[in-house]
């Protein structure tokens, strides 16, 4: 299996190879479109390959892991508790519930047992560590019963013998045939014995099927995604197929210094902890002298071709003193304004994060920006983000509190999202935050930060050369982007606000089966899955709009008056 993943992954290096060429060198812009769907095949690859190992271990062992009754260790011997009333069965059932049914018992003793993707999860969970085995996990069991409501005080009585306590439990006639009743029953166990428990029930031949459904309201196929703003440590997975020690076209990719330069800087993104401040880095004369030529550019070419609001945010930066000619500005201080303006801060990264990463920390309102910087021998064009990019295309409109509205409300709908999803939410931020337009007194604008750091694809942008198409979500996030020359066809959004409302509906559509939000005061991410946050959620809201009208009734009194 590594052996075909490494052999994909050579195909997918294969692919990225092909370049054009701009400012005197072979290159292929970086983008955040392609990373995602490289990650999502490494991600289809790794979690195949983990099925198959965790699925054989389960048949070679034929699943005879220990676990827990009354503090004592018991094994799968006649002692087992059992479905029936803690005597062993000698009838079994294959465990894949999807294909189920009812044949000669002593052929399918002789079957494969066949693990569920969630128990697997389950599984790998509960193997790191004894204290991970013994850890409380909450989880919901479909069952089929054949014989009943009969079997309910068997479930019960299993439930019981395997220390499990019952959180939730209702019938309903099922649809099933050869099924009467189905039974979802939300427990609390430690792991080893939900482990344990599972295959005790599917080994009784009063269940047509057994079912791991859910773990804490979330499907145990829910990616990861951070809670609060310090998971955010954990978010630095970077997509490494383009540093200058890897891609021979890269234009460092000859000067020793200068890799090792990047390598430095590099290691001081990796040290960084939620929390710390972010490290300074004394720029040399040449990297200050490269951020010049770029700032010059961009301030000839920004009061005609810029939207108002990225020149209104870059006019603020100017008056702060933190964007000026002769010196790259420092991540703490624009972090320090960006907290100011919009409540966005600064993390450093060492390079171009995954998709995935990248997009979940927008949820926090915090942009995870490069420090180092494009080679001097291109100071107009780099295959990849560097601080000129981030500073320059991405920082003014972080300022501006509807952009940054739009670009934490892709972040949030990431949190979760599957991996197809997030190839479509990827796709958006790529016509949108990097290359989109906006109309602006009947006049288009570009407020994309790679238009606007980018002096070539700017003017072609603005020309009558590409086709412009109205910003639509649904269409905009399936459409093939361009990597190798610029772009065919950009999007257009009305205003941000109108931009921001398709998205929200677009949003609504996708498969994620809960809703989050995004906690100010504490930086946490809270997912709205039961009664309760709902309920504190909108007593908070009834709480604001009570300041809201009294603030209105004082104003119309004052107006009178």
């Amino acid at each position: 299996m590594a052996v075909a993943a490494a052999q994909k992954n050579r195909e997918m290096f294969a692919i990225k190879k092909s370049y054009s060429i701009e400012n005197g060198y072979p290159s292929r812009r970086r983008s955040l479109v392609d990373d995602a769907r490289f990650e999502t095949l490494v991600v289809k690859q790794t979690k195949q390959s983990v099925l198959e190992e965790a699925r054989a271990r389960a048949n070679d062992s034929g699943l005879e892991s220990d676990f827990i009754q009354d503090g004592v260790h018991i094994g799968n011997g006649d002692n087992s508790p059992t479905v029936e009333d803690g005597t062993q069965q000698d009838e079994t059932k294959n465990g894949h519930l999807a294909d189920a049914d009812i044949g000669d018992d002593d052929a399918k003793g002789d079957e494969d047992y066949t693990l569920t993707e969630e128990e697997v999860i389950l599984q790998n969970a509960a193997s790191e560590s004894s204290e991970a085995e013994q850890a409380l996990q909450q989880a919901a069991l479909l069952l089929h019963m054949r014989d009943g409501m009969g079997s309910l005080a068997r479930i019960l009585k299993t439930i019981d013998n395997y220390k499990g306590c019952v959180q939730h439990l209702e019938t309903r006639p099922s649809q099933v045939t050869g099924v009467q009743f189905d039974a979802l029953v939300k427990v609390s166990m430690t792991r080893i014995n939900l482990i344990q428990l599972i295959r005790s029930l599917r080994q009784s031949t009063a269940f047509a099927g057994v079912n791991l459904l859910t773990e804490n309201n979330i499907s145990s196929k829910t990616p990861w995604f951070p809670r609060h703003a310090s998971d955010l440590d954990n978010c630095n997975h970077l997509m490494t197929k383009y540093e200058p020690e890897l891609d021979m076209n890269h234009p460092g990719f000859a000067d020793k210094d200068y890799r090792e330069r990047r390598k430095q800087i590099a290691e001081i993104a990796f040290a960084y902890k939620y929390g710390d401040p972010i490290p300074s880095i004394a720029y040399t004369e040449i990297e200050n002298g490269t951020w010049q030529r770029v700032f010059n550019t961009v301030l000839d070419l920004m009061p005609k071709h810029a939207c108002r609001e990225y020149k209104a945010a870059f006019e603020k930066l100017q008056a702060a003193d933190i964007f000026v000619p002769h010196r790259i500005p420092q991540l703490e201080d624009v972090s320090s304004f960006l907290r100011k303006h919009t409540g966005f801060t600064l993390r450093p990264a060492a390079g171009l994060l995954t998709a995935r990463d990248f997009l979940a920390s927008l949820a926090f309102r915090v942009f995870q920006s490069t420090q180092y910087v494009r080679h001097n021998n291109s100071p107009f064009h780099t295959p990849e983000p560097d601080c000129i990019h981030e500073l320059l295309g991405h920082i003014p409109l972080l300022a501006d509190p509807s952009f940054a509205q739009f670009s934490q409300e892709i972040g949030l709908a990431s949190l979760g999202a599957s991996d197809s999803e997030i190839e479509k939410l990827s796709t958006v931020y790529w016509f949108t935050v990097e290359f989109g337009l906006c109309k602006e007194n009947q006049q288009l604008k570009a407020y994309g930060a790679a238009l606007l750091s980018s002096i070539g694809e700017l003017l072609h942008a603005l020309s009558d050369k590409p086709e412009l198409r109205p910003f639509e979500p649904a269409s905009t996030s399936v459409q093939p982007y361009q990597d190798q020359e610029y772009q065919p066809i950009y999007y257009v959004a009305e205003t941000f606000e109108d931009a921001k409302d398709k998205f929200r509906r677009w949003v609504s559509t996708m498969s994620r089966p809960f809703e989050v939000r995004f906690n100010p005061h504490t930086e946490r991410v809270e997912v709205l899955d039961s009664v309760d946050k709902l309920e504190t959620l909108i007593w908070q809201l009834n709480t604001e709009t009570l300041h809201l009208t009294n603030a209105v009734k004082k104003l119309k009194g004052s107006h009178f008056e």
